[in-house]
Order: structure tokens, then C-alpha cells, then sequence
């Protein structure tokens, strides 16, 4: 099972920046597809931003240009920078960790709010 502990939520203004992290157990994560996902009150939950083992990065599109995951294999973490952040983007964030052998999504974090004000 693998434990995933997010940090770096936060009150920001609109056009502000947060850098959240996500930290992660056992000795299998530079294997693993990571992500970010966020939720808001009454919606579903919805994928901010990827990053394979390989490096390889995908975004939605509403965070496009603004965002940036990234992950440092030594510590098993991984970053979401966040941009020019606007009042929609008030979520619960969610790092995620893939299954090796599926590439499903199959371990969840505890999430991290952000909330920005207008």
C-alpha cells in the first residue's frame, strides 16, 4: 500500500501562486504515474495534471500555460506549481499514484485545500 501525504495548500489571492506537495512511501514511486486531481464541494473530481515514470507531463486544459508537476525521485514527491491562480480553481487537490502494472489510479492522498479569493 502505498501512503501518500499532501502539503501546501493555502489562502491566496487571485493571480497568486501555491506549490503543493505530495510525498510518498515505499521504494516503487520513480515507477509509478503520479497526479493531481481537485474536487470542489458538490462537483466531481477532476485530473489537474500528470507525470509519468518517464517524465512525460499532461494538463487540463483550464491549467494550461499556469501549471507545472514535476517530481524529484529521490525524495518521492511530487510538485503541482500553480499560476496565476483564479477563484475557480478552489478545490480539495488530491495527489494520486498509479499502479505499475495497470497505470490506473489506485492510491489517493488525503488532499490539501486552496482556496482563492477574488
Amino acid at each position: 500500500q502505498v501512503q501518500l501525504v499532501e502539503s501546501g495548500g493555502g489562502l491566496v489571492q487571485a493571480g497568486g501562486s501555491l506549490r503543493l506537495s505530495c510525498v510518498a512511501s515505499g521504494r516503487t514511486f520513480s515507477r509509478r504515474t503520479m497526479g493531481w486531481f481537485r474536487q470542489a464541494p458538490g462537483k466531481e473530481r477532476e485530473l489537474v495534471a500528470t507525470i509519468t515514470s518517464g517524465g512525460r507531463t499532461n494538463y487540463a486544459d483550464y491549467v494550461k500555460g499556469r501549471s507545472a508537476i514535476s517530481r524529484d525521485n529521490a525524495k518521492n514527491t511530487v510538485y503541482l506549481q500553480m499560476n496565476s491562480l483564479k477563484p475557480e480553481d478552489t478545490a480539495v487537490y488530491y495527489c494520486a499514484a498509479s499502479a505499475i502494472s495497470s497505470g490506473e489510479y489506485a492510491y489517493w492522498g488525503q488532499g490539501t485545500q486552496v482556496t482563492v479569493s477574488s
